[in-house]
């Protein structure tokens, strides 16, 4: 099969295209065809060497974590999936036209959702879910702010930020603010206007998603007993101002993940896909998600 290989930390030269054994499904796992995964800052983190000391890999190694597929063979022991069923899921190693997976991470794909398209999800549907309901908690009526709301992890935060009966102020750059209007919450703030952070009201929560200067100018925002959690894991400012960080790392959640991408295919929310490329432009990937992208980069095998 050909997949994707990270054979040193660096640039995008460190990626390469080449054939690779197929994988064998073992006890508790499915092989899946990938019909589509993404590119997710993690990746490029990992592959710029950045993560090196927090998340080690050994090389070479397959990135990608998000996968859209189908099941093509189950391990005996398997009783949930069978040949044909289409899956989705937070897996490991999806830039690859082949995956194995645990069977207790990946759900079925829901009925009118398009493959070639879901892979753009787990992810940063899984993160932005995790970010409000295990990170920030919130109780009806409070004012929660999240930063980086035009985001795809941001986007999926302000839905599920509503769905618990929260007041959602989105936090986004000025040059978004007229674009996020659309996005559900009840009032839209340019993070990068001052004025406009100082007008804020006192918040109950920060959900963070960009975290830096941004987040340091927020922080006078939020009440002594406000909560702040942020997908960034430490926060120099929020130590400087003794404010606890409730660091948020996305773990799998078939059962969640398959009731957002039906909110997803439903329209509830929207998470954009600003390119579709072959997995063998794997590098013209890479460089346009660093350079910044409205929308995901869905890459098909």
């Amino acid at each position: 099969m050909k997949a994707v290989l990270l054979v040193g930390y660096g640039g995008v030269e460190q990626l390469r295209y080449e054939e690779v054994p197929r994988p064998e499904p073992g006890p508790g796992e499915v092989l899946v065809r990938v019909i589509s995964t993404s590119v997710n800052p993690i990746d490029y983190k990992i592959r710029s060497g950045a993560m090196k000391d927090h998340m080690p890999w050994p090389l070479p190694a397959i990135l990608g974590r998000d996968v859209a597929g189908e099941v093509i063979a189950v391990a005996p022991d398997v009783s949930k999936f069978k040949a044909g069923d289409r899956v989705i899921g937070l897996v490991n190693h999806s830039y690859a036209e082949y995956l194995t997976a645990e069977a207790d991470v990946l759900a079925k794909l829901p009925d009118g959702i398009d493959a070639e398209n879901a892979g753009a999800l787990p992810l940063v549907v899984t993160t932005g879910a995790q970010l409000i309901e295990k990170g920030i908690q919130p109780k009806a009526g409070e004012v929660v702010l999240i930063t980086g709301a035009a985001g795809s992890v941001g986007r999926t935060a302000v839905f599920v930020a509503k769905q618990h009966g929260a007041k959602v102020i989105a936090g986004v750059r000025g040059s978004q603010k007229a674009d996020a209007e659309s996005l559900g919450a009840d009032s839209v703030a340019a993070l990068d206007d001052d004025k406009a952070i100082a007008g804020l009201p006192e918040l109950d929560a920060i959900a963070d998603t960009v975290g830096g200067e941004t987040l340091g100018k927020l922080l006078p925002r939020l009440k002594k007993s406000g909560r702040l959690a942020s997908v960034l894991g430490k926060s120099d400012a929020a130590q400087k101002a003794g404010v606890d960080v409730r660091a948020v790392l996305s773990q799998p959640d078939p059962v969640r993940l398959a009731q957002l991408v039906e909110d997803v295919r439903d329209g509830r929310f929207k998470i954009p896909i600003a390119l579709r490329l072959d997995l063998s432009e794997i590098r013209k990937a890479h460089e346009a998600a660093e350079k910044g992208v409205d929308g995901k980069i869905v890459l098909h095998p």
